[in-house]
């Protein structure tokens, strides 16, 4: 396939896509006034934290990230010490 015939189709391709979503707009606008299908079943993720739940975490990560420190630290001394 030439490079010539590949960018015609790619610029039909395109215009078809334009026609489509102008179509749907349109569609879109015209069924504003109709009520959202109903939505079921329960919210999926994860659920959001107040200021207080947000602390905690914090001051748990906190200690978790200095005890890996530290024995990162040991680890390191013990291997200079062997090594």
């Amino acid at each position: 396939m030439d490079l010539y015939k590949a960018i015609q189709d790619l610029y039909a391709e395109k215009e078809k896509l334009e026609r489509v979503i102008a179509s749907l707009e349109e569609l879109q606008r015209t069924a504003g006034s109709l009520p959202l299908p109903p939505t079921g079943g329960k919210r999926r993720g994860r659920k959001s934290m107040n200021a207080k739940e947000r602390q905690e975490v914090s001051e748990r990560m906190k200690k978790y990230w200095a005890s890996r420190r530290k024995r990162s630290e040991q680890s390191k001394r013990q291997q200079e010490r062997e090594g």
